[in-house]
């Protein structure tokens, strides 16, 4: 299984408190790990681990993102070489704080952004197509505009199914993916007057595939066009740390993906990856085995 993989790759910095901050409060750090992180090296790190083969793309890499790249991913199963690393810039890096189900993220990707979209430097690579062509399925994280739809593009062209998150009801992105999953976040910034019901109409109508509406850890809508919307209560799990609990179930829907699952069958495969990764802190030290997602989704704890 050879999965291209195309999106934020970057070094997280998280802190799990004892207790969420509060102003002009003190709280005490338990643990904290600097880490490969972002959508994509998140989900690279947990796709790895089910025994697939990773094709990685996306942001450019700094001199002090680098050497941690390098030195996680040597051991696994995770190509490297359409990556562009520059030493002349320093990187993209995250930090966050977690308590719990509680999590704050923050850094440096307005400026990243703005700069870029506004006449800039943009700090991340053209997809090749040669490398969306040798793949099974592919992964598109959307934020890098222009170039996240030529990976689209040539996943069409090339016939290869990909699974993409947080893009609007009425673009390129979402109306030729096998899986779109949408995000209570990008909901909250993009569709603040939608009701999740609605915007589900509207994700369904305007795609060719699955359309997933998360809900964070609560019950979520789930189906494709000219079919009845259905609804998922994820697994209940102990939950350790939410940090990452996203990423992992875009690459839970990826990996299902492209073993041929039915809808019904990605959505419990990613509930439970995501599950799975919400249990244990950090996930990039402890990753889930196939084993640990369907001995959730065995478990039928919802």
């Amino acid at each position: 299984m050879k999965l291209y993989l195309y999106g934020m790759i970057l070094a997280s910095n998280s802190f799990r408190l004892n207790e969420f901050v509060k102003p002009d409060e003190y709280s005490e750090i338990e643990e904290s790990y600097r880490f490969v992180g972002g959508e994509t090296g998140a989900a690279a790190t947990i796709l790895s681990s089910l025994g697939a083969e990773i094709v990685l793309d996306g942001n450019h890499i700094g001199r002090n993102v680098a050497p941690l790249l390098k030195s996680f991913y040597k051991d696994k199963p995770v190509n490297m070489d359409s990556v562009y690393f520059d030493e002349n810039y320093d990187g993209l890096e995250d930090y966050i704080l977690i308590s719990g189900d509680m999590r704050t993220p923050f850094g440096h990707f307005g400026h990243y952004f703005r700069e870029a979209f506004n006449g800039g430097f943009r700090h991340w690579n053209k997809p090749k197509e040669s490398d969306i062509a040798g793949c099974d399925t592919a992964a598109i994280d959307p934020f890098f505009g222009e170039e996240s739809e030529l990976a689209a593009e040539f996943c069409v062209k090339h016939g290869k199914p990909y699974v993409t998150i947080d893009c609007k009801y009425d673009s390129f992105m979402h109306k030729n993916s096998a899986v779109s999953v949408i995000s209570g976040e990008f909901i909250r910034g993009s569709y603040p007057n939608m009701t999740r019901e609605e915007l589900f109409t509207l994700y369904a109508e305007n795609g060719n595939g699955l359309t997933v509406i998360t809900n964070g850890g609560k019950r979520f809508f789930y189906g494709r066009r000219g079919e009845e919307m259905k609804s998922f209560e994820p697994y209940k799990v102990n939950v350790v740390s939410t940090l990452g609990a996203g990423d992992s179930f875009k690459a839970g829907c990826t990996y299902a993906l492209s073993k041929g699952m039915s809808d019904d069958d990605i959505v419990k495969f990613a509930s439970a990856c995501a599950g799975a990764c919400i249990s244990r802190y950090p996930m990039q030290i402890d990753p889930p085995t196939l084993g640990d997602i369907e001995g959730i989704i065995s478990s039928e704890n919802r």
